[in-house]
């Protein structure tokens, strides 16, 4: 009977679920209307979009400890300070906020060559010794001096700079474009184990990539115990056939406690991928191949990922990438590319 319900209720959804968009797709509320009665397909995206939110607002004004944000405000303070002209007083809007987040995130031993940390103090320093008197900005010049003054100089450097033309790697467009023909998604890898430092590697490019105000809300999972592997690789659905083969599977998460508002939401999608295609190129050059695995929003594929991988409610799986060696008897497919005039207008 209940088979025989469920039936039914399918059948008179097909049959009606046509009507049902025509009507609502017309303005904003009955859109709204349509997904809050008759589809369930965005819930789980907005219980992660607010958990996210929340999570954030809490570090960013109750704890004052939302790196996100500090990151975030430290380059709106680098934009402000490459201005061409730059003002004398800017920033002053966010200036404590900032300052807020600083003081708490911020330790000597944090400090250190290469941390995001020292980056936020150096600029923070430029941009003080850059600006004019201003009594928001006096208050937090001094604040920020009696915080960093344990530190004894510690030398400026990574501030906005002039790039240098003799740093520039010298690779031809048709070096690089050969990469990216020679790049397909692999699916028959050796039995061999990939080495942690070669994708360590791989992410140090990946992580070079641009990122909306910095703030890179993603994270990458890198499975190979080979008891995980199992449960993991098999949860997409476009890796039947091979899942077996896959020597090392990258999970890559976006983080929704990165932003202070739902505009934001669809950021963790652009950063991330914009990092994978680098961390995927980067693999070729050191010998690895990859295959990066389709991931629609299936309910039942998030759930099983998010409790294998213990994600938080903001946590939100991106994609899945299988890295290995190419097998030189496995095939790629050959996938022709759209015609360069079917994707491209000037103006």
């Amino acid at each position: 009977m209940k088979a025989l319900i469920g039936k039914i209720l399918w059948k008179a959804r097909a049959t009606f679920d046509p009507i049902l968009i025509r009507i609502c797709e017309r303005n904003n509320f009955l859109s709204s209307f349509y997904y809050f009665l008759f589809s369930t397909k965005f819930w789980r995206e907005h219980k992660a979009v607010l958990s996210g939110k929340k999570e954030h607002l809490r570090r960013a004004n109750k704890d004052k400890s939302s790196v996100f944000t500090l990151i975030r405000n430290t380059h709106r303070l680098e934009k402000g300070l490459l201005m061409k002209p730059r003002r004398d007083i800017f920033a002053v809007d966010f200036i404590k906020e900032t300052m807020d987040n600083f003081e708490t995130l911020y330790s000597p031993s944090a400090c250190s060559i290469g941390s995001q940390i020292k980056w936020s103090c150096d600029v923070l320093s430029a941009y003080f010794d850059a600006t004019t008197s201003h009594p928001i900005i006096d208050t937090q010049r001094a604040r920020f001096k009696k915080i960093v003054e344990i530190n004894n100089g510690l030398a400026i450097s990574a501030v906005p700079y002039h790039r240098v033309e003799a740093h520039k790697p010298v690779i031809s467009f048709e070096e690089f474009y050969t990469l990216t023909k020679y790049r397909r998604s692999v699916r028959w890898f050796l039995a061999k184990k990939v080495p942690h430092d070669l994708v360590d590697k791989a992410l140090l490019a990946a992580i070079q990539s641009p990122s909306a105000c910095n703030r890179q809300p993603f994270e990458y999972r890198i499975i190979d115990s080979p008891s995980l592997l199992s449960t993991v690789a098999n949860i997409p659905g476009g890796v039947r056939g091979y899942a077996h083969n896959i020597p090392m599977f990258v999970v890559v998460i976006g983080n929704l406690d990165a932003y202070f508002d739902e505009r934001d939401r669809h950021v963790i999608y652009i950063d991330a991928s914009l990092a994978n295609m680098a961390f995927m190129f980067a693999l070729e050059t050191l010998g690895l191949s990859s295959c990066a695995i389709n991931w629609p929003d299936v309910e039942l594929f998030e759930k099983k990922m998010e409790k294998a991988l213990n994600l938080t409610k903001w946590q939100r799986p991106i994609m899945c990438i299988a890295v290995g060696y190419p097998d030189p008897d496995g095939m790629v497919a050959f996938s022709e590319k759209r015609n360069l005039e079917e994707i491209r207008k000037y103006n």
